[in-house]
């Protein structure tokens, strides 16, 4: 069997990643510092416990496992704690990565899937957003995220490396078999803080802005399943084999669905009431963010299989309604 070393395998979006690795018949190697990941979400491949800024760690695992290729997800991602600590994004994120880099050089690892963000748009000129949209984030993490982009471009015409970043964008949904599911602290994503006012976890949802150029005046996201995502990164790394990719991929629907729409499906999935309370416009909030996923479909032969938010809500409220840890 393959190894594939998941820095941050141990996350939402890792572990689900770690899960369809081995669905393909690959050894998910998960490389995490458990600051936001679970020990509990390892559970289809070794864990290693270790942070990417330790280059020493790094070059051990890899020299243990020998992995064919490395996802990269490792990264913080608190869009609001970089704007007040963007030290800690730059150092974590950018020079993390570079440490990584660098033991992959040394180590003769020539593939890297990046996981990216819409973020790098920052509020786009025109949606849906193709990858060749202009890049002007308006936040520390999307620009670290950015940097590390350019980073992997210049790698790849200075040393060869192949490399292909996905940009998602919201991510949502739990694994359909409940073996995995979204469990961040603090919470700032809308589906589980919806859920958990209906579980009653917490008092009310708040939506921030009901004044937006909308429809219904809330903000409109494209929500994209996380086993989706998931798939996408086996499909991409697959592709980095062949060596065909383009440099950047979007991940998304293409299908928008409103703050005030996301809140009706759930109450239609849980057969709860939810209580909404409403305050003001968050700044940096584009009114619509929706992804064209036409380069994805057509290059990776990628198709989302759960494109519907109320099935994406459902899939969420089974792992919610049922959290073991």
């Amino acid at each position: 069997m393959t190894n594939v070393l998941v820095t941050g395998g141990a996350g939402y979006i890792g572990s689900h990643t770690c899960k369809a690795l081995a669905r393909a018949g690959y050894t998910p190697i998960t490389y995490d510092n458990l600051v936001y990941g679970h020990e509990w979400a390892v559970k289809w491949g070794p864990l290693e416990r270790g942070d990417i800024l330790d280059a020493s760690r790094l070059h051990d695992v890899i020299t243990t496992y020998k992995p064919s290729a490395v996802i990269h997800f490792a990264a913080f991602a608190y869009v609001g704690e970089s704007v007040e600590d963007p030290a800690k994004y730059y150092r974590n994120n950018v020079v993390g990565t570079l440490s990584l880099l660098d033991v992959m050089r040394q180590s003769g690892i020539g593939k890297i899937v990046f996981s990216s963000t819409c973020a790098t748009y920052g509020i786009p000129d025109m949606v849906p957003i193709t990858e060749d949209a202009p890049q002007k984030p308006i936040n520390p993490y999307g620009a670290s995220k950015l940097m590390i982009e350019r980073i992997l471009a210049d790698y790849g015409n200075a040393y060869g490396l192949r490399s292909v970043a996905l940009r998602y964008f919201n991510a949502a949904g739990a694994d359909p078999d409940g073996e995995v599911g979204e469990d961040h602290n603090p919470e700032t994503h809308l589906i589980p803080l919806v859920l958990d006012a209906a579980m009653g976890r917490r008092p009310h949802i708040t939506v921030f802005g009901d004044d937006y150029d909308t429809p219904d005046g809330t903000c409109i996201r494209d929500y994209i399943h996380v086993s989706d995502l998931a798939d996408a990164h086996v499909l991409a790394m697959k592709g980095l084999e062949g060596g065909k990719l383009r440099r950047a991929y979007n991940l998304g629907t293409g299908q928008g669905t409103s703050v005030a729409e996301v809140i009706a499906a759930a109450r239609g999935v849980t057969k709860r009431n939810i209580r909404v309370v409403k305050d003001a416009r968050r700044a940096g909030d584009p009114a619509v963010l929706l992804a064209d996923s036409t380069r994805a479909k057509t290059d990776l032969r990628w198709t989302p299989h759960h494109p519907e938010i109320a099935d994406i809500i459902e899939t969420a409220w089974r792992w919610t309604s049922r959290k073991q840890h």
